[in-house]
């Protein structure tokens, strides 16, 4: 099943989609009678890819999964939580690279956060989650190898180094914190997903969401009128946010 998720969901991230309804068009076009429904398909496909290049489609997108849940910004009145639990963002185990660059910007941002977070309560510690996936090495001690190079006493760490998705780190970390109090800690635009799946697990975590796509902007950009590669990718994390909540509902995940 998880292989199926990571095979079938990219089909249906922007890029993809958009190419798939260009190339039904061009077939049509190419190989078929069908010259006008060729031409309209066609029309349809460069213009979803241009509308979802828009860094204003993406911000409409992200923005209810991304400030569902407010930032933690103090934990000065967190002293009952003994864990920062941090969710794995994907990694590539590259030796010849510094830690830092083996992470996802996702990843590396969530461990600062996590980190952030530490540092501000007194015996705290920080549990790390997330397994190999396709990589040899687990996520998890990655960020760890990431957090020591930043630091951290190693006393303070706790590896969980064999979930493959959210709902295996909802289960796998319950079993390491038990009933004690913590923060979460992922991106923003994942937090809605992770936190239902923790509180289906009987979890009430704090969250803690960082790596926010959308931001309040103190002043007007060219870019902004010019469809990107940054607007692909928030368009892309909030259709594989949005496909993540609907796969996890029919499944009864959550």
């Amino acid at each position: 099943m998880f292989l199926f998720k990571k095979v079938v969901a990219p089909l249906f991230f922007p890029v993809p989609l958009c190419l798939e309804i260009l190339l039904v068009g061009l077939i049509l076009l190419w190989f078929t009678r069908w010259q006008k429904a060729g031409k309209v398909v066609v029309s349809i496909g460069f213009f979803t890819l241009a509308l979802l290049g828009y860094s204003c489609t993406g911000n409409i997108l992200l923005h209810p999964l991304e400030y569902k849940h407010p930032p933690l910004l103090s934990s000065s009145n967190q002293d009952n939580v003994k864990w920062v639990v941090v969710l794995g963002g994907g990694h590539t185990s590259d030796p010849n690279l510094p830690v830092t660059s083996q992470l996802t910007g996702s990843s590396l941002v969530r461990v600062v956060e996590g980190l952030r977070l530490h540092n501000t309560l007194r015996g705290s510690k920080i549990l790390l989650s997330g397994g190999s996936g396709f990589d040899p090495v687990p996520n998890a001690r990655i960020m760890a190898n990431a957090a020591q190079a930043m630091g951290v006493d190693e006393r303070d760490l706790v590896l969980e180094t064999v979930s493959k998705d959210t709902k295996d780190e909802a289960r796998l970390v319950k079993e390491i914190v038990r009933n004690d109090q913590f923060i979460l800690v992922t991106s923003a635009s994942h937090m809605p997903r992770a936190m239902a799946l923790f509180e289906k697990q009987g979890m009430r975590p704090i969250p803690a969401p960082t790596d926010h796509n959308v931001k309040e902007r103190q002043a007007i950009s060219p870019e902004m009128f010019f469809p990107s590669a940054d607007g692909l990718y928030k368009t892309k994390k909030a259709f594989k946010e949005y496909l993540g909540l609907a796969w996890a509902k029919l499944r009864g995940q959550i």
